[in-house]
């Protein structure tokens, strides 16, 4: 079954798909495509926690049709691994709010 991502850092948001079989390092695949850094200088993190096994499925890490719905997506954070070989702290920028109505 497909469970539905939002993936984020920073200001920068990604949303994606894939099956409850994906391993984490076809998820970093993913992301390389579209943000051209490569898995091993990507960590995901899922509430705070790393997700540290690619060769683990997204289910293994309780990511599930139940709780990654297209209208309700999982969120994970990502970081990158910075020059010096030191991993950036996780930084979420929360959503903007639409403004009140009159």
């Amino acid at each position: 079954m497909d469970v539905f991502l939002m993936i984020r850092r920073n200001k920068v948001t990604i949303f994606t798909d894939a099956k409850e079989t994906t391993i984490l390092l076809d998820v970093k695949k993913i992301i390389e495509g579209i943000t051209k850094v490569a898995p091993e200088n990507q960590r995901i993190f899922r509430e705070e926690l790393p997700l540290t096994d690619d060769s683990k499925t997204l289910g293994d890490y309780g990511l599930n049709t139940n709780n990654a719905k297209a209208q309700a997506p999982a969120t994970l954070g990502l970081v990158y691994k910075k020059d010096d070989g030191d991993w950036e702290p996780l930084e979420i920028q929360p959503l903007s709010s639409p403004p009140e109505l009159p």
